[in-house]
């Protein structure tokens, strides 16, 4: 066996499953957390891609917008909780719509964290976009049978 040059790339991701997994946007390889959604550790950010070394924070308070994302966030999932609470239970008492919302910001807490600075990175980063060369393994050799000899 010889290695070849021709290099397959792996199959690329597409930009709703690399914000599902939560992976670069400018490669959609390497991961931006290191730490699963829900952990009692916490969520833990990669500094830079694994892959093509991108740097996540593009500047000094870059993650404060992230906040703008979240908030928008736990504004549908409330709106969403309370309308559903309506219509499954048609109570009319303020505690039983705050028990509820607030359950669900708990519970929510830490997708809104994660996917706040995901869609920041993905949608609302200027300058930042899916180049596909740079998801390509470089580093991988491919191993191919050489040319049956001619008879």
């Amino acid at each position: 066996m010889t290695p070849s040059n021709n290099l397959k790339p792996a199959k690329p991701l597409s930009a709703l499953q690399g914000i599902i997994l939560a992976k670069c946007p400018r490669c959609r390889r390497g991961d931006i957390y290191s730490t699963p959604t829900y952990s009692f550790g916490g969520q833990k950010m990669h500094e830079r891609c694994s892959h093509c070394g991108l740097v996540y924070e593009r500047e000094p308070g870059y993650w404060y917008v992230a906040m703008f994302v979240s908030y928008a966030f736990n504004v549908a999932e409330m709106v969403t909780a309370a309308v559903a609470t309506h219509i499954l239970t048609g109570s009319n008492s303020p505690w039983v719509y705050v028990g509820v919302l607030m359950t669900v910001v708990f519970l929510l807490a830490p997708f809104n964290y994660r996917y706040s600075r995901v869609i920041l990175l993905y949608w609302l980063t200027p300058g930042l976009n899916y180049e596909a060369w740079r998801g390509e393994d470089r580093n991988k050799v491919v191993l191919k049978e050489p040319n049956p000899p001619a008879h």
